[in-house]
């Protein structure tokens, strides 16, 4: 009976074995072999001893099976374990794969981004370079225009502020050739301090050029002191609404003097300067016949330096000078002619109790003497150098409008009555001037043709 008892055992054992593995899962079958296996190994004590206790076969098979259980789901639990780390490895590495592909997308999209911002700055570059290049061009082509608009304006605001000095000076102290010899030194002074500072190169005097330029400075300052005495004796307005006769004397002088014979249109268009002076002068407030004559003076003698710098400019050295150089010259010597007019006609006037009596202090006096004098001298410059750039008709024109700004300006300024048949006069005459302007450059464009 007890040999019988571990041959009894083991078979025990290996029934309990077979349900075992049939009972378990797949994935459990290697696992339940290998305890299978343990269980065929006979046992090394196959004599029990008499003292030992033996477990009866149903308690040993649940204790056995308890730890093969327990073995079980530690192996599984194992298995599952690694199969988590070697998810979580594929998926780290996936992990980091997809950040490393979004990091490099990331990166050509910036390329891509930094390429696109980096050709648009480009192409805005040129853009703004392209741009920058038209503006200089339409600049450079508009520029003539500007400088010439530019000269215009400063010829005619120096025009404007000349005869505001002048009127205020002459109201205050009737002294016109005093305040003429006063003008012409100041010009000549400016005209000295440019050539010693180096402004304006000193001209080359000649000995046959004296002569005439003491013609045309005799003229120059004997045209001052005319309009001068007008300005003192009527209002600007007047004087150069009388001033706008010029037309009418250029036309008969040079008739009379070289000969040139005016076309029927252009004598048509100084009937309506003739009907407009006499239409003002007929209707001014301020009108007296010193002044007029004064005014007419003043007309004849300006035009008459016209055309004798035609005549005696004529193969001179002269012809040689700028117009700049030309205005100081005629400056200088009309000065050292009006001197010597200013001590014969008013030197019984040149003391302190007449000249303050007109209540212009002798500060103030200076002042707008020395203003006087520099707005004559830059007006009479501009109006050079617009005459550089233009033509003598457009010039002409120029100078018919400067007298529509003075007339208006003086009005406002001094507060002038005027009516409104002084108005139509005035407006009659410088529509002439124009026609006249209009009618002698198509004359003259008519005669640069057919030469």
């Amino acid at each position: 009976m007890n040999a019988m008892r571990p041959a009894s055992r083991v078979t025990v054992r290996r029934t309990l074995a077979v349900i075992t593995s049939r009972t378990m899962p797949t994935h459990t079958a290697p696992m339940a072999l290998a305890s299978r296996a343990r269980t065929l190994r006979p046992s090394p004590r196959t004599t029990p001893r008499a003292t030992t206790r033996r477990l009866a076969p149903s308690r040993l098979g649940a204790a056995q099976g308890a730890r093969e259980t327990k073995s079980h789901g530690c192996v599984f639990m194992t298995h599952v374990s690694r199969t988590r780390a070697a998810i979580g490895a594929d998926d780290g590495a996936n992990t980091r794969r997809m950040a490393t592909r979004a990091a490099a997308d990331a990166d050509g999209v910036m390329g891509a981004k930094f390429d696109d911002a980096r050709g648009d700055a480009g192409a805005s570059a040129g853009a703004r370079g392209g741009a920058a290049e038209r503006v200089l061009e339409m600049f450079a082509r508009v520029r003539p225009t500007i400088e010439l608009g530019v000269l215009f304006a400063s010829w005619y605001y120096f025009s404007i502020a000349f005869n505001v000095y002048q009127k205020a000076i002459l109201k205050a102290v009737p002294m016109p050739l005093t305040v003429t010899f006063c003008e012409l030194a100041v010009g000549s002074a400016l005209a000295g301090a440019c050539w010693l500072v180096g402004l304006k190169s000193k001209p080359v005097m000649k000995m046959n050029m004296l002569k005439p330029l003491a013609v045309l400075g005799g003229v120059h300052m004997l045209g001052n002191a005319l309009t001068n005495v007008s300005l003192g004796k009527v209002a600007v307005s007047f004087t150069h609404t009388i001033k706008a006769l010029e037309p009418v004397f250029s036309v008969g002088l040079s008739a009379a003097f070289m000969g040139v014979i005016p076309s029927l249109a252009l004598v048509a268009t100084l009937v309506p300067i003739i009907g407009g002076v006499a239409i003002a002068s007929a209707t001014e407030v301020s009108f007296n016949m010193p002044g007029f004559i004064a005014a007419m003076g003043s007309n004849l003698t300006f035009q008459s330096r016209n055309v004798l710098s035609k005549k005696m400019m004529g193969g001179s050295e002269i012809k040689k000078l700028d117009y700049t150089d030309l205005l100081s010259l005629i400056t200088i010597m009309a000065m050292i002619a009006s001197l010597p007019l200013a001590l014969a006609f008013e030197s019984s006037m040149m003391n302190m109790p007449t000249i303050t009596a007109g209540g212009m202090p002798l500060g103030v006096l200076g002042k707008n003497i020395f203003m006087a004098s520099l707005c004559f001298q830059l007006y009479q410059a501009f109006s050079f150098l617009v005459l550089e750039r233009v033509t003598p008709v457009t010039h002409s024109v120029g100078n018919s409008l400067k007298r529509v700004f003075v007339i208006a300006c003086s009005v406002i300024i001094f507060r002038n009555p005027v009516s409104m048949t002084n108005i139509a006069g005035t407006a009659l005459a410088i529509f002439g001037v124009f026609m006249y302007g209009a009618v002698k450059r198509s004359e003259n464009s008519a005669n640069d043709k057919a030469a």
